[in-house]
């Protein structure tokens, strides 16, 4: 998927990255949901994604409201279960993100290629703590 140009040329723009998704903590929770199709519990999906209550619970929402997670509160062993799974227009929209990613990168690593300064080449690397 190329990246999309408006009528201002905007090259870089790339429109693909989906602002509901392009959050790390909401990134995980779909990553981990396309990653395992029949879904996954709260408490799960908790682990996978080192979040606390609040916060996974949280986004979430937000990925509910977007039509991008199914969510469903049952009973298992008497205990509440919630289960989470990704839907197939959150499947959708997940892979044209990461289609759009992909176009970063390939476009990020052109500019490595053509510009052989020191400089350019350091401001694409990752920065070290």
């Amino acid at each position: 998927m190329k990246a999309k140009s408006g009528s201002t040329g905007a090259r870089f723009a790339y429109e693909g990255l989906d602002r509901v998704i392009h959050e790390r903590a909401r990134l995980s929770v779909l990553t981990s949901l396309i990653s395992n199709p029949k879904g996954l519990t709260f408490g799960d999906l908790k682990q996978l994604c080192a979040l606390t209550d609040g916060n996974l619970s949280r986004h979430l929402q937000v990925l509910e409201r977007a039509k991008m997670v199914a969510i469903e509160k049952g009973i298992d062993r008497n205990r509440p279960q919630t289960l989470c799974r990704i839907t197939a227009s959150g499947r959708k929209r997940y892979l044209v993100y990461l289609s759009t990613l992909e176009q970063v990168v390939r476009d990020a690593a052109k500019v490595s290629k053509v510009e052989t300064s020191p400089g350019v080449l350091r401001a694409l690397m990752p920065v070290r703590a």
